[in-house]
């Protein structure tokens, strides 16, 4: 069985998956992939932070924050940032109607998005942006 914090990543990558479900969706891409039609998206492991501790039980409570890279390009009648906002809002709304992952988590919050243009010379303009989720839940193992 999966540890915790691989469970909660792999719940994270699949809820913006179903928020957005015509993008290509990567996990720990090193490299960005051409943006298909659909906008691109990929999920990264993140940082669990330090944790609190409490004790009897012992517990480790993490404010993980899980980044999620989103870009898209435009189209003939669609501009990059509008795009790209769409898709934006789509991970924030799965966010609000989930903020437990079903129960793996005491709190699930966006972070504001991080924007920035991706358009070289000759390629379709695109937008970039990076959006940290944070996962708030305890484990009795930090490993586990």
């Amino acid at each position: 069985m999966p540890s915790t914090r691989e469970q909660v990543i792999q719940a994270v990558a699949t809820l913006v998956q179903s928020a957005l479900p015509k993008a290509s969706h990567f996990r720990n891409a090193e490299k960005q992939e051409a943006i298909t039609t659909g906008g691109y998206v990929n999920v990264d492991d993140g940082d669990p932070g330090e944790p609190e501790v409490t004790l009897n039980p012992t517990t480790w409570i993490y404010e993980h924050q899980i980044p999620v890279e989103v870009a898209a390009n435009a189209t003939r009648t669609v501009t990059a940032e509008v795009r790209l906002d769409a898709m934006l809002q789509a991970i924030g709304a799965a966010v609000v109607a989930n903020r437990t992952l079903g129960g793996l988590c005491d709190y699930v919050m966006v972070q504001a998005a991080q924007t920035e243009g991706l358009t070289a010379d000759g390629a379709a303009v695109s937008r970039y942006a990076l959006v940290n989720i944070v996962a708030v839940y305890g484990t009795t193992d930090p490993l586990n």
